[in-house]
């Protein structure tokens, strides 16, 4: 009995936490959901990868499956606050592996901080497709998840990595899972982002060298989740409308519908 009341007190403290810790993203389920064409155009502030403006996303295939994410890690950080209290009396080697990931990378500072992370998660997660492990594309798995089944695609890399970097101590402002389009595979891929000393450097499940935003090639990105919620990446078409206001709001609406709704294929 006093088990049970001290983990739901765990619980209750954990989600209570959760929903600073991913800052406005961390929108619920009972959150209503505007329609999209009810949703007003918001261009934000380029501060984030690659500099680009970016439209907030209300709704969406994309957006349903990081609250989904988002559902999931409330359980997830209850069962790490509770092996990290007790790491001898913890029952799940996902669990810790995961701390001592955190564990390690926090022993860094800046870069090799960032670095450690990269690789160590890297090393833990083998690649593997969404239609091999799960039979469906376009599946995004937890953290604790993904390290008990010890495989994934670069979605699950970098859903991994932006926990990890979390708990390792960086600020929400400075983290994001930024997806792209490789423009010679045809192929969507998802990376971590991680701001370190103004320059964002991209957290890739396909090496382990980080990589600076200005320096990607071939990547075109399309998309970045990260304390403001789901954004799109606003094309330089569409600005250029915006400055025309009025028509270019149901123009920019209908753009972001269907792109948040296409089914992605995710690399491995």
């Amino acid at each position: 009995m006093g088990l049970s009341v001290y983990a739901r007190a765990w619980r209750a403290g954990i989600v209570a936490c959760g929903l600073a810790w991913f800052g406005p993203a961390g929108l619920r389920a009972e959150t209503a959901d505007l329609p999209m064409t009810a949703a007003p155009v918001e261009i934000q502030p380029s501060a984030g990868p690659f500099g680009l403006a970016a439209f907030s996303l209300t709704s969406g295939g994309l957006r349903d499956k990081w609250l989904g994410v988002q559902r999931r890690l409330d359980d997830e950080m209850v069962q790490l606050a509770l092996c990290e209290g007790d790491r001898d009396g913890c029952a799940s080697p996902a669990a810790l592996k995961f701390l001592d990931i955190v564990d390690t990378a926090r022993q860094r500072d800046g870069r090799a901080r960032l670095g450690e992370i990269n690789r160590a998660i890297n090393l833990a997660i083998r690649p593997i497709s969404d239609i091999a492990q799960h039979g469906q594309i376009d599946v995004w798995t937890s953290p604790l998840a993904t390290l008990a089944r010890g495989g994934g695609d670069c979605e699950d890399y970098a859903i991994a990595k932006f926990v990890a970097l979390r708990r390792a101590g960086l600020a929400p402002d400075d983290l994001r899972i930024v997806v792209l389009h490789d423009t010679i595979r045809g192929e969507d891929h998802a990376v971590a982002a991680a701001r370190l000393d103004g320059r964002w450097l991209m957290l890739d499940n396909r090496r382990m060298a980080m990589v600076a935003d200005a320096d990607v090639r071939n990547l075109r990105p399309t998309f970045v989740i990260g304390q403001h919620g789901v954004m799109r990446y606003a094309d330089s078409s569409l600005l250029a409308d915006v400055s025309d206001r009025k028509p270019a709001a149901s123009l920019i609406t209908s753009s972001l519908v269907a792109a948040a709704n296409r089914p992605f294929e995710f690399a491995d």
